[in-house]
């Protein structure tokens, strides 16, 4: 059974309930969710699966606290690690930077050979551009808290699924 870990950079909470609702159906215990700030090289080594969070800001940046905490990444071996990445943007005021904070933390760890899991399809989403897509597909869960809230629990429900299988 892989130890999973939660970590999140949120600065008006929508970002820190989304990782606790996903925590919630990955049966990852309220303990093995963190914020980012508090994130240690030491309680990366914990965990064999990182699920990873941020909210996208300004045109299209990392949460502030994910930029200390991809240092920490990358100094740590991920080498045997899963890595799930999920995150919030707002497909209609910012079409065109939606979600790029999880196209950045994947082009930031994508030389750490971690293995990516949770790819998603970008069929159902209304944007018009987003550096988490690669190769036609979102590297991680977007969700939209602003426009599409009604959807957020049968996406997550899905990824969830879909993260379970790759790991196992």
């Amino acid at each position: 059974m892989n130890k999973i870990g939660v970590f999140y950079g949120s600065t008006t909470g929508i970002t820190e309930d989304l990782a606790r609702r996903i925590a919630e159906k990955l049966d990852v215990p309220s303990a093995h969710i963190y914020d980012v700030s508090k994130l240690t090289e030491a309680l990366v080594g914990e965990y064999d699966v990182l699920v990873l969070g941020s909210s996208t800001w300004g045109a299209g940046e990392l949460q502030d606290d994910w930029y200390d905490g991809i240092k920490i990444l990358k100094k740590c071996d991920l080498s045997h690690k899963y890595v799930a990445l999920f995150g919030c943007g707002d497909s209609d005021s910012y079409s065109d930077t939606f979600c790029d904070a999880i196209g950045i933390l994947f082009e930031e760890l994508k030389d750490t050979r971690c293995k990516f899991c949770g790819v998603v399809d970008t069929s159902g989403y209304t944007f018009d551009s987003s550096i988490a897509v690669v190769n036609g597909k979102f590297v991680g869960l977007p969700l939209d808290e602003v426009n599409e809230d009604s959807q957020t629990d049968e996406r997550i429900s899905a990824w969830v699924e879909q993260v379970k299988q790759e790991i196992s």
